[in-house]
């Protein structure tokens, strides 16, 4: 298929909207991969705030995290989030995500001290327990994407205190997916597995229904029991984190 072209605000609308459709992740990530080249003007044209806002929560929620925190950006697309945590100083970042033409973006970028090719859902991430100070996942959970079973595997690799902030959609196409991410990351907490430290809804642009916003959840906070993610400190034991 041609790669696609970037656009007037109608078609990356629809284009957004198609890749929101694909069910399948091999065809999506396909999708992504053809996308890479313009979608950092295609996200533009919509005033995608949603890595900004990510990153102004994790500096709010943890306002105490040193420059030198490594940051681990998973579904790390071309590097907007890495270009929003540079921007306040922070520069030990590694990102992971499954589409080999994005993570091309982002080494563009030169933001990055390690990128990885890593599927989450289908396979662990590629970095031992308890590597990340702090871990974000912005714009991939959602259905299709990242499935809720894989927040433990973002809780695993966080260390034990460490942080993890997530973003998803509440519109009306996300919302059977954000109420099981919703249920999953309520497990966790109850499990002692992380504790919830702040959530936010933010509307994303004009571009988008009013109903579109970012929810930011839970992060780890202690050591060693399963971690989980999202805006909150995990309370581990021994074998989780946040």
């Amino acid at each position: 298929m041609a790669q696609e072209e970037a656009g007037s605000l109608p078609e990356v609308l629809a284009r957004v909207g198609a890749a929101h459709g694909i069910p399948d992740l091999a065809q999506k990530l396909r999708f992504y991969d053809r996308w890479a080249p313009d979608y950092d003007q295609d996200v533009a044209t919509l005033q995608y705030r949603a890595p900004r806002l990510a990153v102004d929560c994790l500096t709010q929620a943890f306002p105490g995290l040193p420059h030198s925190a490594l940051i681990l950006d998973v579904a790390c697309g071309t590097g907007l989030v890495a270009a929003e945590l540079q921007a306040r100083g922070f520069l030990q970042l590694h990102g992971a995500d499954g589409s080999p033409e994005m993570l091309n973006q982002a080494r563009a970028r030169g933001l990055y001290q390690r990128l990885s090719l890593c599927t989450l859902g289908q396979e662990p991430l590629p970095s031992p327990e308890g590597t990340f100070d702090a871990v974000l996942i912005v714009g991939a959970l959602s259905d299709g994407q990242v499935p809720c079973s894989a927040i433990p595997e973002l809780l695993r690799v966080t260390k034990p205190g460490g942080l993890v902030c997530l973003t998803t959609r509440t519109n009306s196409s996300n919302l059977q997916y954000k109420e099981a991410l919703e249920a999953t990351l309520d497990s966790l907490e109850q499990a002692g597995a992380w504790e919830h430290l702040v959530a936010c809804l933010w509307t994303a642009g004009s571009w988008l229904p009013p109903s579109w916003r970012w929810y930011l959840a839970p992060l780890p906070r202690m050591a060693s029991s399963p971690a989980s993610s999202t805006c909150t400190e995990s309370r581990r034991q021994p074998r989780l984190r946040k």
